[in-house]
C-alpha cells in the first residue's frame, strides 16, 4: 500500500490550487531567519492570475489544514503535534496536543467527506487514534493531560489535566461518533466519553477547575467567567455517566463588555474565547434565558475589527481587510493578545485565525480580509500548510510554524461556513441535544415572543 502522507501530497500537486503562493521558488523569496520567525525582505503580493475566488480560498484553506493534521500525526498512534513547520518541512518536535487531537479528528470527517484521501485509510486512522487514546494515552479520572508525547501518549512539559482541552478532544471523538456509521468507531468514541469523571473536577464547587497536576492537585483558579467554556458545561450535563447538574449552566459569569457602540457578553479575553465552542454547537437562532450566542458571537467579531482600526494610528497597515488578533505567536513568543480592551504587548501583529475562527459569524468581512491577506502578503502570510500562525506587516516577521489549533479553528469554521458539515455531525449527538434542553435553549424566536 502506498504511503497516505505521499498520496496527499500527490493530491496536493494537482488540485487547483497547486498555482498558489506556495508555488513561489524559496530560494527567489528574500527570506531569512530570525530567533522566533522569518524576515520577508520584500512585498510578496500574489500575481493577479494566481488570485482565488472564495469559493476557492476556503477549499484551499480546508485542504492544506488536512495535510497538516494528516501529516503532523503520530504515525501509530494519530495524536497531532500541537505546532510544526509552516512549509511542512522535517520536524523533529514530539509535543502534541490534546486538543490539536481533537480538531484532527474533526478534519478526518472533513477529509473524509471531501475524498481528499481513500475512505478506508481515513477510517483506519480514526480507529487507531480512538484505540489509543482509551488504552494508551495518560489520563486521570478520564481527563487527559494537555501535552502528551506524539508516539507515547506520556505526559509531558510537566503539564495540567485539562478539562477544556478533554473537552475538545471529547467534541472531535463524538463528530466522528456521528458521522462515520460504524460500530466500532461508535463504541471507542463512548468509551471514552463515558469514563471522564465530570463530578471529580468541580471539586466541590459548581463550576470546574481550570486543571490539576499530580504535584498540586487541584488548581485553584476556576472556569467560572464566560468565555470558550460553553462546550465543557454542555457535554458534562449531557454525560452519560458521571454528568453534572444542569445548575452549572447558571453558575459561571457572563460579563458585558462595551465597546464604541458595541455591548455583548465577554471578558478581557482574546477572540478566540467566542469561537471554539460555536465550531462545534449549533446556536444559530437559539438563545437560553442570558443570549443568543452565535449574535453575540458576530458582535465580538465586529467589535474586535473596529478595535484594529482604531489602533491604525499606531499601526497602519491594519484596515478594513487587514485585521485579527487572537492567542497566537509572536517575535517575543507566545502571547494571550488582543481586544478590546488592548491586551498584551500588540505590536502590528496580523493573527490569521482570528477572522478565520469567525468567518459563520460575519462571512463577508472575515473571507475579504483572509483573501487580502493571501492576496496582498503572500509568502508572509501563506505557506504549504496555509495560512501561519502570525506575521507583521510593519516589520517583516513572519512566524516559521503553524500550531494545530489555530489550524483547527480556522478549518472547522470555513467547512461549517460552506457545508455545515461538524455542526450538523456533531448535533446528531443525543448528549449534545439533551444538555441544550436541560439548560432552557429555545428558538430565538420563540423565547422573543414569550418575552
Amino acid at each position: 500500500m502506498a504511503d497516505p502522507r505521499c498520496e496527499l501530497t500527490r493530491r496536493e500537486m494537482l488540485s487547483i490550487l497547486a498555482k498558489s503562493a506556495l508555488a513561489y521558488p524559496f530560494a527567489k523569496a528574500g527570506l531569512y531567519g530570525t530567533a522566533h520567525g522569518l524576515q520577508v525582505r520584500q512585498s510578496q503580493a500574489v500575481p493577479p492570475e494566481w488570485r482565488l475566488t472564495d469559493e476557492e480560498l476556503l477549499e484551499e484553506i480546508v485542504s492544506r489544514a488536512f495535510l497538516f493534521f494528516w501529516n503532523e500525526a503520530g504515525k501509530h498512534t494519530g495524536l497531532v503535534r500541537d505546532r510544526a513547520l509552516a512549509d511542512g518541512g522535517p520536524d523533529t518536535r514530539r509535543v502534541a496536543s490534546i486538543a490539536a487531537t481533537g480538531f484532527g479528528l474533526a478534519a478526518l470527517c472533513i477529509g473524509h467527506k471531501r475524498s481528499y484521501l481513500p475512505s478506508r485509510e481515513i477510517e483506519s486512522r480514526v480507529v487507531s487514534t480512538l484505540s489509543f487514546l482509551l488504552n494508551h494515552v495518560d489520563q486521570v479520572n478520564g481527563f487527559f493531560y494537555h501535552f502528551i508525547d506524539v508516539d507515547t501518549g506520556k505526559r509531558v512539559r510537566q503539564s495540567e489535566v485539562s478539562p477544556i482541552d478533554t473537552t475538545i478532544l471529547l467534541c472531535g471523538v463524538l463528530t466522528a461518533r456521528k458521522y462515520f456509521h460504524d460500530p466500532v468507531i461508535s463504541q471507542l468514541a463512548m468509551a471514552i466519553y463515558r469514563r471522564i469523571n465530570w463530578r471529580w473536577m468541580l471539586n466541590g464547587g459548581r463550576t470546574f477547575a481550570l486543571g490539576w497536576t499530580p504535584e498540586y492537585k487541584f488548581i485553584g483558579a476556576r472556569w467560572d467567567t464566560y468565555c470558550e467554556l460553553m462546550m465543557m458545561y454542555l457535554l458534562a450535563i449531557g454525560a452519560p455517566a458521571y454528568n453534572i447538574s444542569p445548575a452549572s449552566w447558571n453558575a459561571f459569569s457572563r460579563p458585558t463588555m462595551e465597546f464604541e457602540n458595541f455591548t455583548y457578553i465577554s471578558g478581557a479575553d482574546p477572540l478566540f474565547v467566542h469561537q471554539y465552542s460555536h465550531a462545534w454547537f449549533d446556536f444559530r437562532n437559539r438563545r437560553d434565558q442570558y443570549a443568543n450566542y452565535f449574535l453575540n458571537s458576530a458582535i465580538a467579531t465586529e467589535a474586535h475589527r473596529q478595535f484594529c482600526y482604531s489602533i491604525r494610528w499606531r499601526f497602519p497597515d491594519y484596515d478594513e481587510n487587514t485585521w485579527g488578533i487572537t492567542a497566537s505567536d509572536s517575535p517575543l513568543g507566545y502571547q494571550d493578545w488582543g481586544g478590546p480592551p488592548e491586551i498584551g504587548h500588540i505590536d502590528g501583529t496580523v493573527v490569521p485565525c482570528a477572522a478565520g475562527g469567525s468567518i459563520p459569524f460575519q462571512p463577508k468581512e472575515t473571507i475579504a480580509c483572509l483573501a487580502n491577506l493571501y492576496n496582498k502578503y503572500g509568502l508572509a502570510a501563506w505557506r504549504r500548510y496555509g495560512f501561519v500562525d502570525a506575521f507583521n506587516p510593519r516589520t517583516g516577521w513572519t512566524d516559521v510554524d503553524v500550531i494545530g489549533i489555530d489550524q483547527g479553528i480556522t478549518m472547522l469554521m470555513a467547512e461549517n461556513c460552506r457545508s455545515q458539515l461538524i455542526w450538523d455531525s456533531f448535533m446528531k449527538n443525543p448528549e449534545a441535544q439533551r444538555a441544550m434542553k436541560l439548560v432552557g435553549f429555545q428558538p430565538s424566536a420563540q423565547v422573543a415572543t414569550a418575552k
